[in-house]
């Protein structure tokens, strides 16, 4: 969803969305619950960040295997936990995971009027830095597993030393967040909400015609029928206007680059750039993006953080 980069079109082309829209927007379920798995504890909270703003933040907990580090996991815009059940329904059984969503997403809790400042990098940093005070968690200590926006976030958070960590796998950073034209436009103007359902139809057919693989394409149609549309416009306004520092000396911990050649929306080159400016970071390429969201990818990171 990150990179914007999609090709434009007409809205009409984007017509046999609509049926969707109405029904599959307003996906709660979707944004509340607290999915519970063999061999682990589970419990849901919404973490006071900010003020009159509340992130969800579910926990797992092994309940028999004696958890190496905490993982704390930064998932990317607008993302579904639907889309790393796979994943976190096996890694929970041996590793502690606090998975954080993100404040631009439907499942946040903002009790005031919100702005686009209310959406910037820096901001949904420091809600990182609230989370683990409010779970006393020390960042030197944490494995951290992030995608797209969740990578960036981190990769800034690390270079100014807001953050750190034991080690961070970032799969498919962002360096900006490059939109279309016609996405630019619908960004910056003030738009009426019946005009939502609009941008929701165009993105959609834009992303699955940039999107080469089905899990993928299937993963952002889902989380794109399923957002706060104000909170996402307001984010992507902000989004719009950053880019990562391109000195990147100051991350001094271990990190590793995920990415697959097959995912088109992020880039293989813009994630070899980073990797470049990262110092020491290494490279994990995986056979796609899908299958970083799936518990086969658990043996590349055990592999990376040296856990066998």
């Amino acid at each position: 969803l990150e990179d914007g980069k999609a090709a434009a079109g007409p809205v009409a082309a984007a017509g046999p969305v609509a049926a969707e829209e109405d029904g599959s927007s307003n996906m709660d379920s979707d944004w509340s619950g607290a999915p519970s798995f063999p061999g682990s504890e589970v419990s849901e909270e919404w973490v006071p960040v900010d003020e009159g703003v509340k992130l969800r933040v579910i926990t797992w907990k092994p309940t028999s295997s004696k958890s190496a580090s905490t993982v704390v996991f930064v998932a990317g815009w607008g993302s579904l936990f639907e889309g790393w059940r796979p994943l976190i329904s096996e890694w929970s059984s041996e590793r502690t995971i606090v998975y954080i969503e993100t404040r631009e997403k439907k499942s946040s809790e903002i009790s005031k009027k919100i702005s686009e400042s209310d959406f910037s990098v820096d901001k949904l940093s420091s809600d990182l830095v609230a989370v683990l005070r409010f779970y006393e968690l020390e960042s030197t200590q944490i494995d951290w597993y992030s995608s797209s926006l969740g990578s960036t976030i981190l990769i800034d958070s690390f270079n100014c030393g807001r953050l750190s960590g034991r080690s961070s796998i970032l799969l498919a950073p962002n360096s900006e967040f490059k939109f279309p034209f016609w996405a630019k436009a619908l960004i910056v103007l003030p738009l009426p909400r019946f005009m939502y359902p609009i941008i929701v139809r165009l993105t959609v057919w834009a992303v699955e015609r940039k999107v080469k693989e089905e899990g993928q394409r299937i993963r952002y149609r889902r989380a794109l029928l399923s957002q706060d549309l104000q909170k996402m416009h307001l984010s992507a306004r902000s989004l719009m206007k950053y880019s990562l520092p391109d000195n990147l000396d100051g991350i001094s911990f271990p990190c590793a680059v995920m990415t697959a050649s097959s995912d088109k929306l992020h880039g293989m080159d813009r994630a070899m750039d980073i990797i470049d400016r990262i110092p020491n970071c290494k490279f994990i390429e995986v056979p796609s993006n899908q299958y970083a969201h799936e518990a086969d990818v658990i043996k590349e990171i055990h592999h990376f953080q040296l856990l066998e």
